[in-house]
This record gives C-alpha cells, sequence and structure tokens, in this order.
C-alpha cells in the first residue's frame, strides 16, 4: 500500500527547494522590482542555490545526513530540476545556465552541509527561517551599493607564414567566413552568434569597419590608430536595440547592462623573414557586484572569438602563399 506521508516528504525534499529558487528567480527578475532586486546579484546567484541546498538537507531523513556524498550531491537534484523549469519558463537561456551551473552546483553542495548541521541545532527551524529570508534582506543593500564597473583585457596571438601584405589584408578586411572555417567552440557550445565578415571603408584614422555576426548582431567600429601593415586599433559600438531579443539572452547582451566590448586592436610583429606574430586584443568592461566571476567568463568567451578569428587569418593568409 502506498505510504502517502513518505511520497509527500519525498516530494516536499525535491521540490521545495526548487519551488523556493523559482519564486526567488521570478521576484528578482520583475521590472517593477529592480530598484530592490536583481538576478545579475550575489543575493540571487551564490545566496539562491546555498539556501536551495539547505533546504534540501535540511528536510531530509537523518540517517540519509551521515552519508557525506548525500548532504554534498543530493542538493543538485533540485538544482536540476529548477534548471529545467527555468528553460521550460524561458526565464533564462542555455548560455546563462552553462556559466552559473558549476558556480551552483558548489555552492548548493555548501548549502547542503550547512543545512545538515543546522538540523541537529536546537533552534533550527529559527535559523532556516532567516537563511530562506536572508536574499529578501540582502537583495535591497547589494543594490542600493551599486555595481562597480571594471575593465578587462582579452589577449590572443598567432604566428602565419606569409607576408605582411597578405596578412594586412585579411585583417582589416574579411571577407565571408562558412561555417567550415569556424573553430570557435565555446561560442558555439553557449549558442552565441558566429563571425560572418568585416567590412572597412578605409585604411586610415576615422575609417569606419563593420563586423557582422550571425542572427543580426553587429558592431559598428572606428578606427582610432593606423600604422599600415603594423598596428591598427579601433573602437567598438554594439547598439543593444539593433540587436534582436532571440540573438542574445538579456544577461550578456553586448553593450547592455552588464557587459561591453569597448575595443580592439592588431599588431603584426615580424618574427622572421616570412614568419609574423599577429596580436589581437580588445578590452571589454562588466559591471555587475560578482565581477571576480563574470570575468573569468567573459575573458574566455572572448579569447575564443579572438582566437576564432587568428586561425582563419592564419589559414587563408598561408593558403595564398603556398
Amino acid at each position: 500500500m502506498l505510504d502517502t506521508s513518505k511520497t509527500v516528504k519525498n516530494l516536499t525534499i525535491f521540490l521545495f527547494p526548487a519551488l523556493y529558487a523559482l519564486i526567488l528567480r521570478i521576484l528578482f527578475g520583475l521590472k517593477s522590482m529592480e530598484g530592490l532586486f536583481g538576478v545579475m546579484t550575489i543575493s540571487f546567484l551564490f545566496l539562491g542555490p546555498f539556501i536551495m541546498g539547505i533546504i534540501a538537507t535540511y528536510f531530509s531523513d537523518e540517517k540519509d545526513l551521515k552519508s557525506r556524498g548525500y548532504v554534498l550531491i543530493f542538493p543538485w537534484i533540485p538544482l536540476a530540476i529548477f534548471l529545467f523549469a527555468t528553460l521550460v519558463l524561458e526565464l533564462e537561456g542555455w548560455a546563462c545556465w552553462v556559466m552559473v551551473f558549476p558556480l551552483w552546483m558548489l555552492t548548493a553542495s555548501l548549502g547542503g552541509y550547512i543545512g545538515a548541521l543546522l538540523k541537529r541545532l536546537k533552534s533550527k527551524k529559527t535559523y532556516v527561517s532567516i537563511a530562506i529570508l536572508l536574499p529578501f534582506f540582502l537583495g535591497p543593500i547589494e543594490n542600493k551599493i551599486g555595481r562597480p564597473q571594471q575593465t578587462y583585457r582579452a589577449y590572443n596571438y598567432i604566428d602565419i607564414n606569409a607576408s605582411p601584405e597578405t596578412i594586412w589584408n585579411l585583417v582589416t578586411r574579411v571577407s565571408h567566413i562558412s561555417k567550415e572555417e569556424d573553430s570557435g567552440w565555446l561560442n558555439s557550445f553557449l549558442g552565441f552568434p558566429r563571425p560572418v565578415e568585416a567590412e572597412l571603408d578605409k585604411a586610415a584614422v576615422g575609417g569606419y569597419r563593420k563586423a557582422i555576426f550571425t542572427n543580426g548582431l553587429v558592431f559598428h567600429e572606428t578606427v582610432t590608430a593606423y600604422e599600415h601593415q603594423k598596428k591598427m586599433t579601433f573602437s567598438i559600438q554594439a547598439n543593444p536595440y539593433e540587436i534582436p531579443s532571440t540573438t542574445l539572452d538579456e544577461h550578456v547582451v553586448v553593450g547592455g547592462k552588464f557587459f561591453n566590448v569597448k575595443d580592439g586592436t592588431y599588431e603584426l610583429e615580424q618574427l622572421s623573414d616570412n614568419t609574423y606574430r599577429l596580436h589581437l586584443y580588445s578590452h571589454f568592461t562588466l559591471k555587475t557586484t560578482f565581477n571576480f566571476y563574470a570575468s573569468v567568463w567573459a575573458k574566455w568567451i572572448m579569447q575564443d572569438i579572438q582566437q576564432n578569428i587568428l586561425r582563419i587569418e592564419k589559414q587563408r593568409a598561408e593558403s595564398k602563399t603556398s
């Protein structure tokens, strides 16, 4: 015969932490609550999964909590339920989840460990209640403090066996890039737009360069420094209103509230008679309360884009030479 009380308890253990996180996500994502809460905050991204872990182990059986593996890994189950729910409800995109899930697994496990400890305390209900309400108290404080804007640098280089003229012609203007040429694995995995081509009206200071990506993403670039076959620097402007809403998640849109690319620079360095090192670096800004974590992913993404472009330019230059 079905044990109803046990079934309810099992559902509580699995669903209550996920439901708590879902309510937190909806509330922190409301436009009308922007002055108090925000999804791109420590209060949500760090405390949310931490408290999910506390709830998961707090409602678990004492016998299960004797296993350290259970305490650390079980919170991942309601976390996976929450992930699935946000994707189905289109609250989050795949890219955002890929970037935050390792962090959420870690903090959920930590919460699971703390939840197991709290279960042994005399005033355990009080402590768990405080934990559940914590993001709602800390969120407004975090929003009041504001988000610091910081600038970061992404750098790549590649060695090319070709003449400087051949390389430079491919640098200033990039003709259509086929899918077969594209090797940007990280951006492809995240579902981000891939580069298509880059147009330049004149190779001089003041020249307008248009970098076109798939899904309607366009970078408007203006040449700010130019040394023929040596160096080209350009400012980068992405207009969020030009980018279709289906192209990028609002939390990672270029030129949005949290992330922007400022400039890019190509430098050509001679290594030997017919070998040149092509450097490519860019500066980007982040404006979150967790730049220390976001900057790691942003740099990986930028370097993946840059390395992809450099590989294409190397392949094309060397194929022209051979």
